[in-house]
């Protein structure tokens, strides 16, 4: 398949020197003004990818084949035809401030934009009743928020574990990191991760709990059977702010035995979402992966043509 390659307009964040006095918890802090009234969400219709469908390829220390967070821009624009780059926090190869500015300016040169921080640290624990440990998390955490800021990110997202936390610490810990990250022109978000992928409204409560600078980034591929997957995307759609559109194994044209991707879509398109669309999925060979990922972008670009029509 031939990629074409398309200039893009770069399309710069609102500027929030202020937050509202009471931000209604289903707005995203990016897409209100300051007296609170909500404006144009600039990702409308959009189609990007997440990093971690890159792996393997993208390295810090690229081989033949490979390339680096400051080549991926150019990468997304030219051979992607997209511009909208939802990060990991794995796929820095530094928070150092000038490696940071780098990679913002060659996301600008290329007309991309980065928008999202899934903070994948491991090993930390947010919910864990005792306080250093927890602290450990938090501290981690607000220096991520840190780097998605200067990285020109709207939003960031911590890593839900396994086990159902103390919901008390839990809201209170996404509590203070969503007041932390408002000062930063950051927005927090939950994904269905974890303990939360077998229960359809745990991202609306989650949210509702926490209940400012925060909003929902369904994974479409994240739930625990496909009785739960449908009713929990109606469920947290209405929401979302962002969506990571998984992926798992394809078919030559684009088959997708495990789930009905455009099921999926059209979920999302009823409840109001409009984008980003952010692609998730993988495979080892990079012609094979760019030919999916392609098929991916232009399903969703199709779709959203019919659904607008």
């Amino acid at each position: 398949m031939k990629l074409t390659r398309r200039k893009f307009s770069l399309i710069g964040a609102a500027s929030l020197a202020g937050l509202p006095a009471a931000i209604t918890p289903w707005f995203s802090v990016a897409e209100q003004s300051q007296n609170g009234d909500r404006i144009k969400n600039d990702f409308t219709n959009e189609v990007g990818i997440t990093t971690s469908s890159l792996s393997g390829h993208l390295v810090a220390r690229p081989g033949p084949g490979q390339f680096s967070m400051l080549e991926l821009p150019r990468v997304m624009r030219d051979e992607l035809d997209m511009r909208v780059i939802d990060l990991n926090t794995s796929s820095l190869a530094s928070t150092d401030e000038a490696y940071l500015d780098q990679c913002r300016e060659a996301a600008e040169k290329a007309g991309c934009v980065f928008t999202n921080l899934k903070m994948n640290q491991r090993d930390l624990d947010m919910n864990s009743l005792d306080e250093a440990t927890r602290r450990k998390a938090i501290d981690i955490y607000k220096s991520s928020i840190d780097a998605a800021s200067r990285l020109g990110c709207r939003w960031a997202r911590p890593l839900p574990l396994p086990e159902m936390p103390d919901w008390r610490i839990h809201v209170a810990s996404y509590q203070e990191l969503a007041e932390y990250s408002a000062r930063k022109n950051v927005e927090m978000l939950v994904e269905n991760y974890g303990w939360m992928q077998g229960d359809p409204e745990s991202v609306v409560k989650l949210v509702k709990a926490v209940g400012r600078n925060v909003a929902a980034c369904p994974d479409t591929g994240n739930w625990n059977d496909n009785d739960i997957r449908y009713a929990a995307l109606a469920k947290t759609f209405p929401s979302a702010v962002t969506c990571d559109f998984k992926a798992r194994t394809l078919g030559p044209n684009g088959e997708h035995e495990a789930y009905d991707l455009r099921r999926c879509f059209e979920i999302g398109w009823t409840a109001g979402f409009r984008g980003p669309w952010c692609l998730e999925h993988a495979n080892r060979d990079r012609r094979t992966l760019f030919r999916e990922l392609a098929l991916l972008r232009d399903s969703i670009r199709e779709w959203t043509a019919a659904a607008a029509a």
